[in-house]
């Protein structure tokens, strides 16, 4: 028996504007400094497209132009990756701050890395939120206007998790969505993300089984094992991977072989 959450039940056909067959995401470029967090000349070549840390809850001017440039090597699409100022939580601490103020940090960031795509001749290919500030986006819908209407001026969709009112707000504002599943953490009963810190370990092995369910049969399992539709249907998403787990390259790695396979099944012409 499956369950569909309110949360995932808006439609996932927007997806088919930007996306044509499963792609892979990952968070990358969020060292600072002398610090490393993550393999991301191991990971690079294996996805389609990076988040890269603007400078806030981590990453640097050195480290952006640097992630780029890698970028840039691999044909990988970028978009920014705008956190709360934590430096020392890493973006996943939470934090009150007005809906005003988030669209300052919003646009201050992205604004940085675009100056760096620009110095590439790339384009600037979306907006995602990280850490806590994505939750934020998903709990408060004055943050999540405020995103919309960053994105809305340097004209790129979001990237979100699947979630029926971004979606509505999304349409209204007139801002394009590209929604995506993550496979490295969790999912609660009611279709919401679980923290990282809060979420079952996985691997590469357990990385492919739920790409490949979540690709072939439209569902996944959530932290307390119950059965979600996803109602992804046909259409292509993106897959959310995180650069700084220990396991990150085994599990890019896994997601890669697993939507090869299912590319191949379902979105070759």
């Amino acid at each position: 028996m499956s369950i569909t959450p309110e949360l995932l039940s808006g439609s996932a056909d927007i997806n088919s504007k930007y996306e044509t067959k499963l792609g892979i995401v990952c968070d990358m470029g969020e060292g600072y400094g002398k610090w490393k967090m993550g393999p991301d000349e191991d990971i690079m070549p294996l996805i389609d497209v990076a988040n890269i840390a603007c400078g806030f809850h981590a990453g640097d001017f050195n480290i952006m132009a640097k992630t780029v440039k890698l970028a840039k090597e691999h044909g990988v699409k970028v978009g920014s990756h705008p956190g709360l100022p934590d430096l020392l939580g890493f973006g996943r601490r939470k934090w009150d701050i007005p809906a005003d103020e988030v669209f300052n940090l919003i646009m201050y960031q992205t604004g940085a890395l675009k100056a760096f795509l620009d110095a590439e001749g790339m384009p600037l290919n979306h907006i995602k939120a990280h850490g806590e500030l994505f939750f934020y986006v998903a709990r408060d819908e004055g943050v999540m206007r405020a995103l919309m209407k960053a994105a809305k001026i340097f004209d790129v969709p979001v990237i979100v998790a699947k979630n029926k009112r971004i979606q509505e707000v999304a349409e209204e504002m007139g801002v394009d969505l590209i929604q995506e599943l993550y496979v490295d953490v969790d999912y609660s009963n009611e279709g919401h993300l679980v923290p990282v810190q809060q979420s079952r370990p996985k691997n590469g092995e357990i990385i492919y089984d739920l790409v490949k369910t979540a690709a072939l049969e439209d569902t996944i399992t959530s932290v307390d094992n119950t059965v979600l539709n996803l109602n992804f249907g046909e259409n292509p998403f993106l897959l959310c991977l995180h650069s700084d787990m220990p396991t990150a390259l085994d599990n890019v790695k896994a997601s890669r072989r697993a939507i090869d396979e299912v590319n191949a099944i379902k979105y070759t012409k």
